[in-house]
């Protein structure tokens, strides 16, 4: 008797670890902080369930608590290590090493990166005809070839991009009614573009995005509820308006930025907690008020910059950890200071940076702030 009372008690947790799986899956392109909450839960009642870690590691990220998704994350490794599940240890291990490469441990990124590309290799080889084994072997090479651009190695972070591009185009080509496939062929040109974009050679970095755009739109138009496919098209018109500004035409990249802003405005009134949507529409504001400064218009600029401004220290004192949105912070009270010919937010700025440096969260490529900004304060 007791061990059928076990055996029941032990099914209905885990139909309600399902339940609460489900809820978190569905609260997920809308209310970031029900997913959490749920997948926590979920995570009570199947502690031993890798991939109900993994989706709240990704939740927590998505919500700007990177302590709480480390955490999760490291679990969910442990947990498909125990049950021996290599697609499993595979995702846990390059998600945390996004993690990595977003909080500057570029060491603890490669290492993640390394070991999940071993798996994914091993097991491509052990079965050439399963498509998902040859995809994520191309997210691999995409994933090292971010931390080499990290590194400052663009020419080994385009051979990686180039490796997975070659991969992604197959599978395409194999399948196009696939949309995750014709998604990511639309990430691997934006990544394309983006080393090309940093070498200099700026119209292969336009044709890169433009062919990555016209995905995009394609995918948007089939469906345009998803807030994901939204959210990549605005990151095309970002990176197309940032080529047109180099190239020195104005009024078609603040189109450019515009159509982002649209796009940004939508998805951050569909969901506050959404940090990565709430950053994007910072950006934007900033954006539009570069172009808007070189245009001489001052009154305009300051107005973009005031609303990015006011998204960034919000995220900032969110999660002071999170060195992204402290150097955005930094980028903001800067823009400001040469618009309103205000000190005080340099020397915000400089404040911010110094203590970056200090907690060695401060990238090499931006160790010139401090001095900068110290230059600054004493003309």
């Amino acid at each position: 008797m007791l061990e059928e009372r076990s055996t029941v008690a032990v099914a209905a947790a885990l139909e309600a670890a399902e339940a609460a799986r489900h809820i978190g899956n569905l609260a997920l392109l809308s209310d970031i902080s029900k997913a959490v909450r749920y997948y926590r839960r979920a995570c009570e009642l199947e502690p031993e369930h890798a991939d109900t870690w993994r989706l709240l590691g990704q939740a927590c990220l998505t919500a700007g608590d990177t302590s709480a998704a480390r955490q999760a994350l490291t679990r969910a490794l442990e947990e498909a290590e125990r049950s021996q599940d290599n697609w499993h240890r595979m995702v846990a291990l390059t998600i945390l090493g996004g993690l990595g490469l977003r909080t500057q441990h570029l060491g603890e990124a490669v290492n993640h990166y390394e070991a999940a590309r071993t798996i994914v290799t091993q097991e491509a080889a052990r079965d050439p005809a399963n498509t998902q084994w040859q995809y994520d072997l191309g997210i691999s090479n995409e994933r090292i070839g971010g931390v080499l651009v990290a590194q400052g190695d663009l020419n080994g972070a385009m051979a990686a991009y180039r490796k997975k591009n070659s991969t992604v185009e197959a599978l395409a080509a194999r399948d196009p009614a696939n949309t995750e496939w014709q998604r990511d062929l639309s990430v691997s040109h934006e990544k394309i573009g983006n080393v090309l974009k940093t070498q200099g050679d700026l119209p292969a970095a336009l044709t890169a995005y433009r062919t990555s755009l016209a995905i995009r739109e394609t995918l948007a138009k089939r469906d345009p509820e998803n807030t994901e496919w939204q959210r990549d098209l605005l990151v095309s018109h970002e990176r197309i308006g940032y080529v047109l500004v180099a190239q020195g035409d104005l009024p078609a990249a603040l189109t450019a930025y515009r159509s982002d802003l649209s796009i940004a405005e939508i998805l951050a009134k569909r969901d506050p907690e959404n940090t990565e949507w709430q950053r994007d529409l910072s950006v934007s504001h900033n954006k539009i008020g570069d172009v808007l400064v070189a245009q001489s218009d001052g009154p305009g600029a300051l107005t973009a910059y005031r609303a990015g401004l006011s998204i960034a220290e919000t995220l900032a004192k969110r999660d002071p950890e999170n060195s992204e949105w402290q150097r955005d912070l930094i980028v903001s009270y800067v823009k400001l200071s040469e618009v309103a010919r205000d000190r005080t937010y340099v020397t915000r700025a400089l404040e911010i940076a110094q203590t970056m440096q200090k907690r060695g969260t401060l990238q090499p490529r931006d160790a010139w702030m401090v001095d900068e900004l110290k230059l600054r304060l004493s003309q």
